[in-house]
């Protein structure tokens, strides 16, 4: 069953990695752009560098999404309304990279496994849907959200708040029900940025599933259900090309290094780093996002009353 999961997984990566390149040719990513060169050609060392860190991190349990949210945010690098749709993007071969290693090296439940993931698939798809065609202010107050939820999940893993756990590899019944109707929800709510991991791994120990059996389900439901939210995003034009492609460049060797190499550090500190740049970057997108409302509000009716249109 495994290797029929890889094969599928294989075949989602390149159903994205196709739709990608047919978008970058017929220049979908910078249309629409109001500074292209923040949109095309190759990344910047800057740019690798985020998604290098980001990735590392990621593998070791911290979560991409938010930190790499919070960069872009603070350093203006992508416009608002187009980060979700490159995180997902730039993310998706460092993550199906995660997937193929966890999934090989931690045992867990097939069946689990594949319903966890299925579910997240459906719920990305229906998310990215929505995400992609909302204005530039739904998608600053959404993410302001999103973004504000993940420093309360990092908080939480390192004040201890987290359920412990049990030692089962696999779910049943009305507890299998329950993981799959979270993991749809938790696939909706990623494609704005919150995240996967650190809801997953809660969801898991709440249903008394070992903990270390989050990580293929987690990596595993991202790197199927990524694909798909992606392609989305390229259909509708909502990312940006240089930017998810210095994730994409520096994020796959980052997660070789990290998983196959260093395997497990200290995080406690980092965290907490996450915590205060993720509050930080919060704040700044739900500014913009009232800022932006409040101007919708105020533009006065450009049609005078009793004229036809």
């Amino acid at each position: 069953m495994k290797t029929t999961l890889f094969l599928a997984l294989g075949i989602f990566t390149a159903s994205y990695l196709l739709a990608w390149i047919r978008n970058v040719r017929q220049g979908g990513s910078t249309r629409g752009v109001e500074d292209p060169a923040t949109a095309a050609g190759m990344p910047t060392p800057f740019e690798a560098g985020v998604g290098f860190v980001t990735n590392f991190f990621d593998t070791l349990g911290i979560g991409s999404f938010a930190p790499t949210a919070s960069i872009f945010k603070l350093r203006q690098m992508v416009a608002d309304e187009r980060i979700p749709g490159t995180l997902n993007v730039g993310h998706t071969l460092p993550t199906v990279a995660q997937a193929f290693i966890f999934i090989a090296l931690v045992e867990v439940d097939m069946v689990t496994l594949v319903g966890m993931i299925t579910a997240s698939v459906a719920g990305a798809w229906l998310g990215a849907g929505v995400v992609a065609s909302w204005p530039r202010r739904k998608v600053q107050l959404g993410m302001g959200i999103a973004l504000l939820a993940a420093a309360i999940l990092f908080a939480m893993t390192n004040l201890g708040l987290f359920p412990a756990g049990g030692d089962t590899l696999s779910l049943a019944g009305l507890r299998l029900w329950a993981g799959l109707a979270g993991n749809f929800a938790l696939g909706a709510l990623m494609t704005l940025g919150i995240g996967l991991y650190a809801p997953c791994m809660i969801l898991v120990s709440l249903l008394g599933m070992n903990p270390r059996a989050a990580f293929p389900i987690m990596m595993g439901s991202c790197a199927f259900l990524m694909p798909v939210s992606s392609i989305r995003f390229l259909s509708k034009q909502r990312y940006s090309l240089r930017p998810a492609l210095g994730l994409a460049l520096g994020g796959i060797p980052a997660v070789l290094i990290a998983a196959l190499i260093v395997k497990s550090l200290p995080l406690v500190a980092v965290r907490w780093l996450v915590v205060a740049v993720v509050l930080y970057a919060a704040s700044a997108m739900l500014r913009s996002g009232w800022r932006e409302s409040a101007l919708a509000r105020e533009t006065p009716s450009a049609r005078p009353r009793g004229l036809l249109p």
